[in-house]
């Protein structure tokens, strides 16, 4: 009898469980609110925004700043297996190659991120970043190239460039010059969400 008594209060107590879809944003510092405040980066807007629409959507933000790809290859499986994700929002590859690192081994560590999320039956928003011009264009274009050609072969959405309309206003950049202020963040939200939308 006490074990019974028992198990419905622990019933009563438990958080029910989620009923609704989740959103997995899967990134690097441009989505893990460097040098801002966790609310006012373009994730928490992104919640913002689809608690005013008739979406039953949660986002979770697995993002680690200077997370690289190979690093995202490396936990992507336990991050799903957490999350169980119905869209997974991948931002990753600006550090790969901000370091000038393989772009074989960035295609390849991109290729088994989107591949898991494939496996787990999560649709894919694959977010493409570019590089400065003085990593040379030969280095900077074969880099560009990487997203829409996973899209492709994942036939996943694709937003081309994460900053675009940002990128040349020096004034929405923090000092280091790489990393959006707080102003920025709706206009990045804007661009994730125009892609965002068609798969929700």
């Amino acid at each position: 009898m006490l074990i019974r008594w028992l198990l419905f209060v622990l019933l009563l107590i438990a958080p029910a469980a989620w009923a609704g879809q989740t959103i997995l944003v899967f990134g690097d510092s441009l989505s893990a609110n460097y040098g801002i405040a966790a609310e006012a980066g373009w994730v928490s807007l992104l919640q913002q925004r689809l608690d005013r629409k008739p979406h039953d959507y949660r986002v979770v933000n697995a993002s680690i700043s200077g997370e690289t790809t190979a690093g995202g290859a490396s936990r992507i499986r336990a991050a799903l297996g957490t999350h169980k994700p119905d869209i997974v929002i991948i931002e990753l590859g600006a550090n790969d190659g901000l370091r000038g690192l393989s772009l074989d081994a960035t295609r390849q560590n991109l290729d088994r991120i989107m591949q898991a999320c494939r496996n787990h039956k999560a649709r894919i928003l694959l977010i493409g970043m570019r590089l400065p011009p003085n990593y040379g264009p030969t280095y900077a274009e074969s880099f560009t190239a990487i997203y829409p050609a996973l899209a492709k072969k994942h036939r996943a959405a694709l937003l081309p460039f994460l900053l675009d309309g940002i990128a040349d206003r020096r004034e929405w950049f923090q000092a280091d010059n790489l990393h959006p202020t707080e102003a920025a963040q709706a206009t990045i939200m804007e661009n994730v969400w125009a892609r965002l939308q068609p798969l929700l």
